[in-house]
């Protein structure tokens, strides 16, 4: 298997840099929309709408790519060398980074099922600040793969 994924490494890492962009679009886009739900009054028509708007982005979209990410993220690691990979340095920054966004968006759904409970887990001023977060973790981990520092 390790020989027919290297064979068609540059489709999985298109189709990987194409998921990547996707989940990263919902991972900055949801916390924007926490902002709003975060001063919408309860149980008005902008919280409903908002909840739904929450849901379906993460369901529908981030969920999806997270997955994808993740397995053709895998797939590329294999293909390009597997576990001797995990020795360098810019590599286990980078799987660092993909984790703790993954831990990111694990926390994010946290939130956006205490918004349906009608909870306001955070104010309005610190979800702005953590709407950048998860752009930050990917600027690291697109430098670690991209220069392949400390190799």
């Amino acid at each position: 298997m390790n020989g027919w994924i290297a064979s068609h490494y540059e489709v999985f890492r298109a189709l990987h840099l194409i998921a990547v962009i996707a989940w990263m679009a919902g991972l900055m886009y949801l916390p924007r929309l926490f902002v709003y739900h975060s001063l919408a009054p309860l149980g008005g028509e902008l919280d409903q709408q908002l909840i739904i708007m929450e849901r379906r982005l993460h369901r529908g979209i981030m969920i999806p790519t997270m997955i994808v990410v993740w397995i053709l993220g895998l797939s590329l690691l294999i293909g390009r060398g597997g576990l001797d990979l995990l020795a360098h340095p810019w590599m286990q920054i980078k799987l660092a980074m993909v984790i703790i966004i993954t831990a990111v968006d694990h926390l994010y759904l946290r939130w956006r099922k205490a918004f349906e409970r009608g909870e306001r887990p955070l104010n309005h001023v610190a979800f702005r600040f953590l709407n950048e977060l998860p752009f930050v973790l990917m600027i690291v981990a697109v430098f670690m793969v991209v220069l392949e520092p400390f190799s």
